[in-house]
């Protein structure tokens, strides 16, 4: 499955990335992915959706990494940077969670009640 999320991030990213550096990403974006699906649920049972959102993850990541690239301008008075093309990584993370939400296990807040 890895192999498969790296050819999806390949496809989805500039050419001439270290392709270790995007294995790495892969490889920890699919770790991440497997320690939160819900407890019987396997990458297999994700059908198509554990590919992409690993590959979005992995993107997010090497964004993160690279967050100085494209930047068109920088000033240093009212610190002003600009940047070209690249996205939102967190905007990557949301879409992959979301995609993903049907197979994760829910750890999000509960509200119970408060006693009067």
């Amino acid at each position: 499955m890895t192999q498969q999320v790296l050819e999806l991030v390949q496809a989805l990213c500039e050419e001439g990335q270290d392709e270790e550096l995007l294995r790495t990403l892969c490889v920890n974006a699919c770790r991440m992915l497997d320690r939160r699906l819900r407890e019987g649920v396997t990458r297999e049972d994700c059908e198509g959706a554990y590919p992409l959102a690993a590959a979005w993850l992995a993107l997010g990541w090497l964004r993160d990494g690279q967050v100085m690239s494209g930047v068109t301008a920088l000033s240093a008075g009212d610190m002003t940077v600009r940047r070209e093309g690249g996205g939102d990584s967190g905007e990557l993370f949301r879409r992959a969670m979301d995609l993903m939400a049907p197979f994760l296990r829910d750890d999000g807040f509960v509200f119970r009640g408060v006693r009067g």
